[in-house]
Order: C-alpha cells, then sequence, then structure tokens
C-alpha cells in the first residue's frame, strides 16, 4: 500500500483505481497483401480516369454533348460538367496514380463511378440510346450500338476500386508515405493471416 509506482503513490485503493498508466497506443497494420490491392486499385482507377479525361480534355464541346445527352442536368449546368469534367478525372487520377492524398482522390473517383452508373441506368430505364461518351464521343446512336450492360459492369467495378481505396488508402510507392509517414506508412510488416 505505501509503495510507489512511477512516482505516484498508491497509498490507498481509490488512488490505485484512478491511477492509468501511460501505454503507448498501438500504431494500426495494414496487411501487405491489402496493401499490394490498394496499390493496384490506384493504379486502375487512376490509369482510367487518365485516360478517360485525356480522350475529352482536348474536345471539350463534344464532352459538354455527351453530358447533354443524358437529359439529367439543365443545359447551362450540362456545359459546366462537361467542361469541368475531363480536368476532375485527370487531376483524380494523377493523385491515384502518385498516391498523393489517397483517400480524397479514392472518394472522389468512386463518386464520379457513381454518377456516371446512375447516369447510365437512367438513360437506360428512359429508353434513351446514348454512347455513354466515357472515353470521348458521345451522343445518340443506334439501339444496337448501346451496352449499358457491360457499361454498368466496368463503372461498378471501377466504383469498388475507388471504395477499396477510401477503406485501405496505404499502399507501396505513395507519396501519402511521404508526406504523412506517421498516417500513410502503416505497418508492412503486419501478418500476412489478417
Amino acid at each position: 500500500m505505501g509503495s510507489a509506482h512511477n512516482g505516484q503513490s498508491l497509498a490507498g485503493a481509490d488512488d490505485y483505481e484512478s491511477y492509468t498508466p501511460s501505454v503507448p497506443e498501438p500504431v494500426p497494420t495494414t496487411p501487405t497483401w491489402q496493401r499490394w490491392v490498394t496499390l493496384a486499385a490506384r493504379l486502375i482507377l487512376g490509369g482510367v480516369l487518365i485516360a478517360a479525361g485525356a480522350l475529352k480534355v482536348g474536345a471539350l464541346q463534344s464532352s459538354v454533348d455527351a453530358v447533354r445527352a443524358y437529359q439529367i442536368l439543365p443545359w447551362d449546368v450540362a456545359e459546366l460538367v462537361g467542361v469541368a469534367l475531363p480536368i476532375i478525372e485527370i487531376i483524380v487520377g494523377l493523385l491515384l496514380i502518385l498516391g498523393a492524398f489517397t483517400r480524397w482522390a479514392g472518394l472522389v473517383g468512386a463518386l464520379l463511378m457513381l454518377a456516371f452508373i446512375i447516369g447510365i441506368s437512367s438513360v437506360w430505364a428512359r429508353g434513351i440510346n446514348i454512347d455513354c461518351g466515357c472515353f470521348g464521343g458521345g451522343g445518340q446512336v443506334e439501339a444496337s450500338q448501346t451496352n449499358y450492360p457491360l457499361e454498368l459492369l466496368r463503372d461498378t467495378g471501377l466504383f469498388l476500386l475507388g471504395a477499396w481505396t477510401v477503406w485501405r488508402p496505404a499502399s507501396p510507392f505513395s507519396v501519402d508515405a511521404w508526406l504523412f509517414p506517421t498516417t500513410a506508412a502503416e505497418a508492412p510488416e503486419a501478418d500476412e493471416s489478417e
């Protein structure tokens, strides 16, 4: 009862119960395999976004026309989206490829894919026949030229890659590990069985 522990007297039971030792917080760990999955997710989603944006950025009027073909947004808003979308795609794609602000870039990438899924589902449900304009082009096409199920499958897969990146942003070869070493450099030596 009268002994000291780390400079604190444990004179009574009440003193002992109120004592809380300073124990370092455990470092969060991401198993190595998950880090490599995140790298693959970053590179695939980032590469697709860069390709999509690059194919549209040189023909912004086509991008605007493709957005208008969905008949969802008001005319002026569709123009703004059509001009901004390729630029946003390129920026988010570059951030993902570099692994910079990975969680945020993955979130924006996933939300873009969700918007594309909603847009494609909408035109399909309304019987509008368009080329999605995902990689340039876009606009009205013959019903036999639409490929909505495949486009939805592709965008759903890309959405899942973005969601994975939000959930598990730590990965090898990322700028995040350099910019934010305490948060991005989660112990890669974690147990593989996790």
